[in-house]
């Protein structure tokens, strides 16, 4: 009979040190925004620039797909952003800039996709993330990669808010 121990074992045999590298370096790539926050001038900033296309691919999707889309990648880029802490030994690193991805899907939920909203979204969610009013700063205490990610959603919540008024004030 197999415990659950010997089969952790087992299955953590069948791991090789390759494959654990390259999962490593997956993770990494995913956490850096594709190498963004390897960025030596605002990689916060440039990981955003990297969420643009991604979200503007991802807005063709229908609703409430679209809506799960982001959902899920709120837990996948808490998880990332986690495994990223855990191997660069540091809280919030900044590296790490998948929460700033996320924070701009957020901040560009149900704003229409033309070059205005997806400009002045860029600047607001960029603006709430550096100035981190209440209760982004508090939230940066949440530990592990929930914590790296909730204030950007904070940010881009009242990116959102703004877009949303602006949005209407427009009409």
């Amino acid at each position: 009979m197999m415990t659950v121990q010997n089969k952790r074992r087992v299955n953590s045999e069948h791991r090789t040190p390759n494959t654990e590298l390259k999962m490593n370096r997956f993770i990494l790539l995913l956490a850096t925004g594709l190498g963004a926050g390897f960025s030596p001038f605002a990689p916060g900033t440039a990981g955003t620039l990297v969420a643009i296309p991604i979200e503007l691919l991802l807005s063709h999707i229908r609703s409430p797909v679209y809506e799960l889309t982001i959902l899920t990648f709120f837990f996948f880029s808490s998880w990332i952003a986690e495994k990223a802490q855990n191997h660069w030994q540091k809280i919030d690193d900044r590296r790490i800039v998948i929460d700033e991805i996320m924070g701009y899907f957020l901040t560009m939920l149900w704003i229409p996709k033309t070059l205005f909203f997806i400009s002045v979204g860029f600047l607001l969610f960029r603006f709430f993330d550096i100035v981190k009013p209440f209760p982004c700063r508090q939230l940066e205490r949440v530990r592990g990669g929930l914590g790296v990610v909730l204030d950007d959603l904070a940010a881009g919540i009242y990116a959102n808010v703004v877009l949303q008024l602006l949005r209407i004030l427009i009409k």
